[in-house]
């Protein structure tokens, strides 16, 4: 990965990306398709927030279940876009072959309550024909999605800005934006006046554009990583307890842990992107105890995701 300057001076545009994870990358590439010149920056390295820390989870559907979705949305709006984000995960399984597995994911029930809105889930996508099918295993009990999967998110992103620069695209790192307007975007070392101004980070969203601050706010999501635990065997990502917990097993062993933010009250909504001892405490005997992982933990490392209030 090329390492890319920070923005020094004024510069043209006809559009400026702020943000350069997933989303950013994906609409500078669309942005170029069109024609137009672009620039983006990022207030750190490419993908160095949530988009390069994430778990790296490949699922299908909206952030609801989808029986939530269909009550919260109507089931012809639901069902269509659940079916767009299995095209969307098809076409990036084409497009990033290498980076992407797909065996499938689990959500597992940890409680009768929650097992019970697992058959509401299963009864709604069966009745929508989603591909869903009922699971009992190691993991427990619970759902198994079988068109999800998992992929590289920093590899993903880094190919995606290398592309990107290739193409034409003006790429700034470390340039972290302090104005945004409609015709201009501007940073401590410099301005980029411009027609169009898409915003696309996640953690710190509400400080960026103060008037979303009622609708949105910050939280800290907190992972663990292992080195090789040939010990255990995840065949495929899982999410528990809500969605709470969530963790894999990469090709190499590792395994990736991530969840509790329930449980560190309002301590976890915060610009902060430190992890803190009493939350990684909680994942830790999460690792040994319910996933029985031995191996030595390597990194502990949190991102900032913006959730909607």
């Amino acid at each position: 990965l090329p390492i890319f300057p920070a923005l020094d001076g004024d510069a043209p545009a006809d559009a400026c990306v702020v943000g350069l994870g997933g989303s950013g990358l994906s609409s500078i590439h669309a942005l170029l398709d069109l024609g137009l010149s672009v620039i983006g920056l990022d207030a750190g390295p490419v993908a160095g927030g949530a988009a390069g820390r994430n778990g790296g989870f490949l699922l299908g559907g909206t952030a609801r279940f989808h029986h939530d979705a269909v009550a919260a949305m109507g089931r012809d709006a639901a069902t269509r876009w659940y079916r767009a984000t299995l095209a969307e995960l098809d076409r990036f399984t084409e497009a990033f072959p290498d980076l992407v597995r797909r065996p499938g994911s689990l959500r597992i029930a940890d409680t009768p309550e929650e097992l019970e809105d697992c058959r509401a889930q299963l009864e709604a996508m069966r009745a929508d024909g989603l591909p869903v099918e009922p699971y009992e295993g190691r993991e427990g009990r619970g759902l198994l999605f079988p068109a999800d999967g998992t992929f590289q998110p920093l590899a993903r992103c880094r190919r995606m800005a290398a592309g990107a620069a290739a193409r034409g695209a003006r790429l700034y790192e470390q340039s972290a934006a302090q104005e945004v307007t409609g015709g201009m975007v501007r940073t401590a070392t410099g301005t980029v006046t411009c027609r169009h101004a898409l915003v696309l980070v996640d953690g710190r969203l509400e400080a960026l554009a103060p008037e979303l601050a009622d609708r949105v706010r910050t939280a800290r999501l907190q992972m663990v990583a292992t080195a090789p635990a040939p010990e255990v065997r995840i065949p495929r990502p899982v999410y528990a307890r809500w969605g709470y917990e969530y963790y894999h097993q990469l090709p190499d062993g590792r395994v990736a842990l991530g969840g509790f933010r329930d449980r560190a009250g309002s301590s976890e909504w915060t610009h902060d992107a430190v992890p803190t001892a009493g939350l990684q405490v909680h994942l830790e005997r999460y690792l040994r105890e319910t996933i029985g992982a031995t191996a030595p933990i390597t990194p502990r490392w949190a991102a900032r995701v913006a959730f909607t209030v």
